[in-house]
């Protein structure tokens, strides 16, 4: 492999107390959190939106937000749900469906109104570091390569770069380094909802066996989320999955987004002529930004484990609770895969009522001491990862990162010497759902 050395003089744009990469759930919730407390903050976005997997993705819906007893995403998730309520930005008649426009604006004005600084397509490249500190962030533009000096940096990218980069020590996949199925998803219009209720063959799987002997699918999925209502005929579909895809790999990238956009011809097929309601619908739109479930989880001083799920874990350092179920999408589309993964599903959930707690070491990558993780890259197993990564999850452990920097910042110490009742304190002002703290 042939290598030279590249080297440019790059201009320092902005220096300011936080860098936040990424615009996602987490990352919009960090840099909100911290701009409120009264700090100056810049997000780099990749994508030409805020909001990651729930507008740029066009995932159809939110997991919920609530144990059935307790509002659990408190503080900013209830912030957006509410107000996305308000506007008619979400679908309630089955769970809480995502109208991907009304989103988009929303987090626009939120980081606009707490004076947040942005940008979109804005990816980050790399970073420098001085010891356990990061210095710079690197970032590419239109307008060319650019750098973001800051006192402490929030990683919100879902696979960790900024922190693996930094030199933060991370596992991926299982132990053969594989990982779950990513998801393609998609938008679809002229849908009879009343008829696909009245049918009871529901949205998703009921046909699926029977489209597998008629030779409909090329890969024989049997894990089919299902499409969402959205609109009032308009569907979002969570149908399909990339197997074998690395989000950390643009080529793997490349290929996973080139089937699943081949495989919704499929997938019309199968629900025009296997199910009902569905006979006139249209694909109207596929995803910029490919649904991933995992990749990158970056070892922090704590690892949230499956033990800590059967137990419904209670911790000194709690930021948050939650309760979505084990969620770990097969890695390949056998049989024996997605029957391990009905098991799992069906008995690694909470009753009502009933959470887990977030603990606040998750959220400090290993080795570094002004970097905190949010989101999908946070440390955890493999069972816990798949519960945290959803939308309110990314809430909880995005607003606890970035009140965490403000409180650093305030009192002059790195991301281990924040006090933990000064943290739950602050959080609880603004709403997180804090029982033991």
């Amino acid at each position: 492999m042939k290598t030279f050395e590249f080297q440019r003089r790059v201009e320092i744009r902005h220096q300011v107390d936080v860098f936040v990469a990424g615009g996602g759930p987490s990352g919009a919730a960090a840099a909100v959190t911290a701009a409120r407390q009264g700090r100056t903050v810049f997000l780099a976005e990749a994508q030409g939106c805020l909001g990651g997997a729930g507008t740029a993705g066009m995932v159809p819906a939110f997991m919920q937000f609530s144990d059935g007893t307790n509002f659990l995403a408190g503080g900013f998730g209830q912030e957006i749900y509410e107000k996305l309520r308000a506007s008619g930005g979400v679908c309630v008649d089955q769970g809480v469906g995502i109208r991907a426009e009304a989103l988009k604006r929303l987090y626009d004005q939120l980081l606009l109104d707490a004076g947040v600084g942005f940008t979109f397509l804005t990816p980050l490249i790399a970073v420098e570091t001085n010891g356990d500190r990061v210095t710079l962030a690197i970032l590419a533009a239109k307008s060319g390569i650019f750098a973001v000096a800051a006192k402490f940096f929030v990683d919100a990218t879902g696979d960790g770069d900024l922190a693996a980069w930094a030199g933060a020590p991370f596992e991926k996949g299982d132990e053969a380094g594989h990982m779950m199925a990513g998801t393609l998803c998609s938008l679809w219009a002229d849908i009879d909802w009343d008829a696909v209720k009245a049918s009871g063959l529901g949205k998703g799987a009921a046909r699926l066996e029977e489209a597998f002997q008629d030779k409909v699918f090329t890969i024989e999925d049997r894990h089919l989320p299902g499409m969402w209502r959205v609109g009032k005929r308009l569907g979002g579909g969570n149908i399909g999955h990339t197997f074998g895809v690395d989000a950390t790999d643009e080529r793997s990238l490349t290929q996973a987004l080139i089937w699943g956009r081949k495989s919704m011809l499929e997938y019309e097929r199968y629900y025009k002529e296997y199910l009902r309601g569905f006979e006139t619908m249209e694909l109207a739109a596929t995803a910029s930004l490919l649904g991933i479930r995992e990749s990158r989880r970056i070892l922090g001083d704590y690892v949230l484990n499956l033990e800590d799920f059967k137990s419904r874990a209670v911790f000194e350092d709690e930021i948050g609770r939650y309760c979505y179920p084990v969620d770990i999408h097969a890695a390949k589309p056998d049989k024996a895969s997605f029957d391990k993964f009905k098991e799992e599903h069906a008995k690694l959930r909470c009753a009502k009522g009933e959470n887990y707690g977030i603990p606040f070491r998750i959220l400090i990558p290993r080795g570094l001491s002004n970097v905190l993780v949010a989101g999908r890259c946070a440390s955890a197993d493999r069972y816990m990862q798949s519960s945290i990564r959803v939308m309110p999850g990314c809430y909880i452990t995005g607003q606890a990162a970035g009140m965490a920097a403000a409180l650093a910042l305030e009192s002059k110490t790195d991301t281990r010497g924040v006090s933990i009742p000064a943290l739950q304190s602050r959080l609880k002002r603004i709403g997180a759902f804090l029982p033991n703290g």
